[in-house]
């Protein structure tokens, strides 16, 4: 290591703001890291975090390290890159955050591109919902993530590897369901499955129908977009959902679907970078080839 690995252990409790939470994420014992930074705080002849209710923040001085110690990490692990690689080809980790609906169309191919093109790269997946993922990606545990985003959340710096719509589903030969769309009117009445506040889909689908005078059915709130689906199939409601997230449910004959319009409900997955760590020229190639895929995974759907 070019830097003394207990700086890291500093740097990723600064960030996650929680003993317990930062020795989880670098997956050591919580007494090995305490102690880890006991002894940077006696090097130093100074604390460098205070406890609070919630876990700990940086001392004065320890925000003082902190701006020092994290630029120095980020040109040593590019350094290392550097020093580890065959003439200009990649190498390296990159962890990379999927969402589940994306998973089997995007898991294997992404796998089987970079060892073709890349094979001194190496990818750790990561899945769960876009939440997670971008919680995730904040903290520095993800490299790359795919996330889902609503019509008015998309964020400079996310590019948008696709747009899709979001649809109504329920139990198969639904009336409603089973037609070729529902205006978003329609929705009136009918017992609706859906996220609860603040969820972003909540928010976007309480303002619409307050803007359209529409009074919306909440017959049941979940959060998880498969609890959401299962629910559905029991006949428990209706759910709005992405359509990735049911193409194969629908497929199989386990649920109906028809897009939402007036307004066309849309949504983007767009590809998250986390500014905790440094953008490698592995991270680079894998990003490209998640672009390249694109078409293969969201034409089928």
């Amino acid at each position: 290591m070019i830097i003394d690995p207990k700086w890291e252990l500093f740097v990723r409790v600064a960030q996650i703001g929680n003993f317990t939470r930062a020795a989880e994420h670098l997956d050591c014992p919580q007494s090995v890291l305490s102690r880890q930074i006991g002894v940077l705080e006696t090097q130093c002849g100074q604390r460098l975090f205070r406890r609070t209710g919630r876990g700990v923040v940086l001392t004065d001085f320890g925000e003082i390290v902190f701006a020092r110690i994290r630029p120095l990490m980020d040109e040593a692990a590019r350094l290392v890159v550097d020093i580890r690689a065959v003439g200009n080809e990649p190498m390296g980790e990159v962890r990379v955050g999927l969402l589940p609906s994306l998973t089997p169309t995007l898991a294997g191919p992404l796998f089987q591109t970079l060892r073709d093109q890349c094979p001194l790269v190496r990818l750790h997946f990561m899945d769960g919902d876009s939440a997670h993922l971008g919680e995730w990606l904040k903290q520095g545990r993800l490299d790359l993530s795919l996330l889902l985003r609503e019509d008015s959340e998309a964020r400079p710096g996310e590019p948008c590897m696709a747009e899709i719509s979001l649809h109504l589903i329920g139990v198969p030969g639904d009336p409603i369901t089973s037609q070729n769309q529902v205006r978003f009117a329609d929705l009136e009445g009918l017992p609706l499955i859906v996220p609860a506040p603040p969820h972003l889909l909540r928010a976007r689908l309480d303002l619409l129908a307050k803007k359209q005078v529409v009074e919306l059915n909440v017959a049941m709130e979940a959060d998880s977009v498969l609890l959401q689906q299962e629910l559905a199939i029991a006949g428990a409601g209706y759910a709005i959902v992405a359509s990735t997230t049911v193409a194969a449910r629908v497929a199989s004959g386990l649920l109906s679907s028809c897009p939402i319009i007036e307004p066309r409900l849309m949504r983007q997955v767009v590809l998250g970078t986390t500014q905790m760590r440094p953008r490698t020229s592995a991270t680079r190639e894998v990003a490209r080839i998640l672009f390249q895929l694109r078409d293969r995974i969201f034409c089928s759907r």
